[in-house]
């Protein structure tokens, strides 16, 4: 690993300060809120903050906070975070994120799973954890055509294997990451001990026969149908995309911020309580600043054309899954009956609070559920 530190380039970093500065808004229905997509009064507000109170230096100091450097697998150039605490090289543990989140969806678990004595816990809880940026986010490298979760696995269990040495590991995630941990389990099974999935992107190659699978296919599609627009777009036809967000700082933090939003679990608190200013446009400049915008989007190309949505006939994961059901607006979370046609279920639990980003907005929760998951 060559040791890596965060730092934004003073030219780029005023450069894209003076376009937020000269943003015009365009013509807006009246009170439109978060109805049509990201609401022009947050959004104001928060380009105003990132004027006049947002500190950028202090952002890439915390990024900075954990040991992380850039590994070499295959042709790709894998930004990875490594944090070896009070398990001494042991119980290595692959933390995936997703769009549109980053490496920084899992700060505030870090030092809790990796130091757990030090926040209420046991040293024997403590995993190595390996958080690698997925390929054309934030400061990982640029791949030259699109690649997918399933490319991604293969990436990823190399770094953990060959370059990390950690011949068996267990590996967890959200979103993109819950589908570069389904195809570890169906491609990489040796590798793995076990893997926590607290979203399904990878469908069992089956058909829905019970009620309550019925129903829950249903209500997926209706999700899809009402949040699931953009995904067609950057599954199909990225470089559109592209085009309209390329230097245009406020539109592509609009883009990522209303899914931050439309995804989070607002029933008891409201959406400033769950995300603090600081931490949405932290995780923004990781897109903003590495011009890693467009190429993130990508990545769902490259799941198409991968396929990876449905397993093949015939396939299953056997590697023992833990199965954690948030209660997610994106999707809502599949009955487990669903899951066991394509996963080997070892560990089930019903999430009472937290949405999409599990780890952010309700960390203590994602800790208690992962350091108890890491003991069976």
């Amino acid at each position: 690993m060559t040791p890596l530190t965060v730092a934004w380039d003073a030219d780029r970093l005023a450069w894209v300060r003076e376009r937020v500065r000269a943003y015009r808004m365009p013509r807006l229905p009246d009170g439109a809120g978060w109805r049509y997509g990201c609401d022009p009064e947050f959004l104001s507000d928060l380009c105003a903050y990132w004027l006049d109170g947002f500190d950028e230096q202090a952002a890439a100091a915390d990024l900075n906070r954990f040991p992380q450097g850039v590994v070499r697998v295959e042709d790709q150039n894998l930004h990875v975070v490594h944090v070896v605490g009070e398990a001494n090289g042991t119980r290595p543990l692959l933390l995936t994120h997703g769009w549109p989140g980053s490496i920084y969806e899992f700060w505030s678990v870090i030092e809790p799973l990796a130091y757990p004595s030090r926040h209420g816990g046991r040293a024997e809880d403590a995993f190595d954890l390996v958080i690698p940026a997925l390929p054309g986010f934030g400061l990982s490298g640029k791949p030259k055509m699109p690649i997918g979760p399933r490319t991604t696995a293969r990436l990823f269990d190399r770094l953990m294997r060959e370059k990390l040495g950690y011949a068996r590991y267990r590996a967890q995630g959200g979103d993109w990451g819950a589908g570069v941990a389904a195809w570890l389990g169906l491609d990489h099974g040796a590798s793995l001990e076990a893997i926590h999935l607290n979203f399904l992107l990878v469908q069992p190659h089956a058909e829905p026969s019970s009620e309550a699978e019925r129903a829950w296919k249903q209500a997926a599609e209706t999700t899809q149908l009402q949040l699931g627009a953009y995904a067609q777009l950057q599954g199909t036809k990225p470089l559109s995309l592209g085009y309209a967000m390329a230097d245009e700082p406020v539109a592509q933090l609009a883009w990522l911020v209303e899914r931050f939003h439309d995804w989070a679990d607002l029933r008891e608190r409201p959406f400033e309580q769950v995300f603090s200013r600081d931490r949405l446009l932290t995780n923004a400049l990781l897109y903003i600043l590495t011009d890693a915008f467009a190429t993130a989007t990508w990545f769902y190309a490259g799941a198409q054309a991968e396929g990876v949505r449905r397993m093949p006939e015939g396939a299953r994961v056997t590697v023992p899954t833990a199965f954690s059901a948030y209660p997610d607006p994106r999707t809502p979370a599949p009955p487990r009956e669903w899951v066991e046609r394509g996963y080997a279920v070892s560990r089930w639990r019903e999430m009472p609070r937290g949405g999409h980003f599990a780890a952010m907005e309700t960390p203590d929760q994602f800790v208690a559920d992962l350091r108890e998951w890491g003991r069976e």
